[in-house]
């Protein structure tokens, strides 16, 4: 939307252990997908995460009429993790602290993931819990027959990423998101975004909306516009896609705004 167009974009499926090679042989321009943000990610694999689109963290998938309560319940048993993901790491630093003893089930793919767990191949499944609520929905005697358990056991900033080197391309990508978590702290949605453009008296509403430094950036005026009228602001798209409006049902939590209670804030449009 940003660009210009927001229909020009091509979607790429990828094996959590392709995303990166993907990235840095710049067969995708951008990685946006559940990919949390480390030190590790960052500095060795030469990436720029642009911001953080969701605050998760990781939890377990067990059957509502397992005897398990809470993660010390889960000692000895066999859990379903996803390859190269944070999980594995996660996984086994917090049971080693914990003094618990597992057997990892190491899966390629979520879809194969799901396939093992519903199959009984493992007592557990763990991912993020936004994964898990998914792979919960998709059941196939329904959701009820499964729960996540309360314990997070991780911390998941997820968000965009994209390459080192381009640092325009970086900064717009960064810029787009808080352009999100600006309008729904302004009140500025889809439907009414074109009105507040044309009536609104309010300096810092018409700098944000203004759509400045497109020049810098690379694009043409009004991105700012075309972004919140393609996929609305925040609200809208984390309610659409994740919250009420969607299957998951997956409560704001971190994800409010920072005056509500949340981590999500964008510094000025200046």
């Amino acid at each position: 939307a940003a660009l210009g167009d927001g229909e020009k974009v091509a979607f790429v499926s990828l094996f959590a252990s392709a995303r990166f090679p993907a990235l840095k042989s710049n067969q995708i321009d951008l990685l946006a997908r559940n990919t949390t943000q480390t030190l590790g990610r960052e500095a060795n694999i030469g990436t720029h995460f642009a911001g953080i689109l969701f605050y998760d963290g990781q939890s377990f998938l067990v059957p509502a009429g397992s005897r398990v309560q809470q993660v010390r319940d889960l000692d000895g048993a066999s859990i379903c993790v996803l390859k190269e993901s944070t999980h594995v790491v996660h996984l086994a630093d917090y049971f080693k602290a914990q003094g618990l003893k597992y057997q990892p089930i190491i899966v390629e793919s979520v879809p194969q993931a799901r396939d093992e767990f519903y199959a009984g191949r493992c007592q557990a499944y763990t991912s993020d819990a936004s994964t898990l609520a998914a792979i919960r929905i998709q059941a196939a005697g329904g959701p009820d027959g499964f729960r996540i358990l309360p314990d997070r056991i991780s911390k998941e900033p997820l968000g965009p990423v994209v390459n080192r080197g381009d640092e325009q391309w970086a900064t717009l990508v960064k810029w787009v998101l808080l352009t999100l978590i600006e309008a729904e702290e302004r009140g500025i949605t889809r439907a009414n975004v074109r009105n507040v453009l044309a009536t609104t008296a309010d300096p810092a509403v018409q700098a944000f909306l203004g759509g400045g430094y497109a020049k810098a950036l690379g694009i043409s005026p009004g991105w700012v516009v075309r972004v919140v009228e393609t996929v609305g602001n925040y609200e809208e798209m984390f309610e659409r896609n994740l919250g009420s409006a969607s299957p998951l049902k997956i409560e704001r939590g971190l994800n409010r705004l920072w005056n509500q209670g949340g981590l999500m804030y964008s510094p000025p449009f200046r």
